[in-house]
C-alpha cells in the first residue's frame, strides 16, 4: 500500500498557485510554479518566498541541555550564545553523516534544533535515545511549527515593515523572538540559497497567514513563490550540500569538507569523536569537489568521474547553472584529484565529458 504524504499548512496555496506537486521526504511538495528558471532568476535578482514546513524542529531546554547537545553533536554548542545559531553534524559511531543541523540557541538553557525532512524521525528518535541520563527534555515541534523562508536581495526591504524585530542587528546565522504580521514568530537570518534572507517560525494554524503577508507585501519587490527545484539549484551554485546526495552515513565530515564543524578540541566525548580523530590523523582518501563542465551535457548523481583510464569517483548533484550559464557539478574523487585545475571526464550516459575542478561556491553573492 502506497504510504500516505504529509501535506504542510500552505498545500491548498500551493495548489490554487498552479504549482507542480511531488512526493518529497514523505511530503507533498511544490517543485516549481512558474518555472525552475524563472524562479531561480526571481531569487537571485528579487526575492522569493519557500515553503520550508516539511523540515524538522527540536526544542531541547533544560539545565543540562547543553551538556546533552556537546555530547551528541559535532560542533562545540558552548561557543554560541543567546540568539546565535551553529552548523553542526550528527555523526554515528564511525564518523559517518546521520544528518546536518542547525541548532539556535533561544536562551542560556533552550535550543531549537532544526533537521532535514528525510531525516526528522530518524533524529528525533536519537536525541529521544541520547537523552537518557541528562536533566533535559525533548519536544518534537516537527508538526506543531511553520517554516517559511523568504531569500534575495529584497528580502530586507519586504520583511521590515512586517516586523518588530530589528533587522539590522539580526547577524547572518543569528535569530530573535518577536512578531512578523501580527503573528509570534522566530526570525533567523539563515537559509539555503546563497543569498540573503530570513527563515521565520511560526505555529503551524499561522502559516497560511505568515505565507499571505510576505506574498501581499513583496508584490512590489518581485517576489516569487519557489519550489524544491529552485531551491535545488540555488543551493548548487551556493555549493551547500544536500543530505542523500553530498552527505550520508558512508561518508564522514572530513570527506565532504565540513571538517570545519567538527571540534576535537571540546572537552565532550561525542558520538564518532574516536572515529573522527583517527581519520582527522590518517586523512581521507577521497574529498567532495566542485567541477565546471567544460564539454556538452548535464551531470547527474552516481555518473562516474575518470581521470585517464582510472574511475576516481561519481558525481553527487549537478545541473546546468541559470546564474553562470554552464552546467556544474558536485561530486567525491579520490584526494590526489582534488585540487582546482585538475581536468576529469564525467561520464554522460556512456560519453566522457571534460570537467574541471574549481573551488566551491561557484556563486558567490555581492555583499
Amino acid at each position: 500500500m502506497a504510504q500516505m504524504l504529509l501535506k504542510t499548512p500552505l498545500h491548498d496555496r500551493h495548489v490554487a498557485l498552479g504549482a507542480r506537486m511531488v512526493p518529497f521526504a514523505g511530503w507533498e511538495m511544490p517543485v516549481f510554479y512558474e518555472g525552475v528558471i524563472s524562479e531561480h532568476r526571481a531569487v537571485r535578482a528579487d526575492c522569493g518566498v519557500f515553503d520550508v514546513s516539511h523540515m524538522g524542529e527540536f526544542e531541547v531546554e533544560g539545565p543540562r541541555a547543553t551538556s546533552f547537545l556537546q555530547e551528541t553533536l559535532s560542533n562545540d554548542v558552548d561557543k554560541i550564545g543567546p540568539g546565535e545559531a551553529q552548523y553542526t553534524l550528527l555523526t554515528n559511531e564511525r564518523g559517518g553523516i546521520i544528518d546536518d543541523l542547525i541548532v539556535y540557541r533561544l536562551s542560556p538553557e533552550r535550543y531549537l534544533v532544526v533537521a532535514n525532512a528525510s531525516n526528522a524521525q530518524i533524529v528525533s528518535d536519537l536525541l529521544a535515545e541520547r537523552l537518557s541520563g541528562f536533566k533535559a527534555v525533548l519536544d518534537d515541534r516537527s508538526l506543531a511549527t511553520g517554516l517559511v523562508a523568504i531569500q534575495g536581495p529584497r528580502s530586507v526591504d519586504i520583511t521590515r515593515p512586517l516586523t518588530d524585530v530589528d533587522l539590522d542587528a539580526l547577524r547572518y546565522y543569528a535569530i530573535a523572538e518577536g512578531h512578523v504580521a501580527g503573528i509570534p514568530a522566530l526570525v533567523a537570518r539563515t537559509g539555503y540559497t546563497g543569498e540573503d534572507g530570513f527563515e521565520v517560525f511560526v505555529d503551524t494554524a499561522r502559516a497560511v497567514e505568515l505565507w499571505d503577508s510576505f506574498m501581499s507585501a513583496g508584490k512590489a519587490h518581485g517576489l516569487a513563490p519557489i519550489g524544491l527545484g529552485a531551491r535545488d539549484t540555488l543551493r548548487l551554485e551556493a555549493g551547500m550540500p544536500l543530505y542523500g546526495n553530498e552527505l550520508d552515513r558512508t561518508h564522514n565530515p572530513f570527506e565532504a569538507g565540513l571538517g570545519r564543524v567538527v571540534k576535537l578540541d571540546k572537552p565532550d566525548d561525542f558520538v564518532g569523536r574516536g572515529a573522527l580523530e583517527k581519520i582527522a590523523r590518517e586523512g581521507v582518501a577521497r574529498k567532495l569537489v566542485g567541477m565546471a563542465l567544460r564539454g556538452r551535457g548535464i551531470a547527474r548523481h552516481g555518473y562516474p568521474i575518470h581521470v585517464g583510464d582510472r574511475l576516481t569517483g561519481e558525481v553527487t548533484s549537478g545541473t546546468q547553472s541559470p546564474s553562470l550559464g554552464e552546467p556544474i557539478a558536485m561530486g567525491y574523487v579520490a584526494t590526489g584529484d582534488a585540487e582546482a585545475g585538475t581536468m576529469i571526464d564525467v561520464e554522460i550516459r556512456g560519453q566522457r565529458v571534460p570537467a574541471e575542478v574549481v573551488a566551491l561556491p561557484f556563486y558567490r553573492r555581492a555583499r
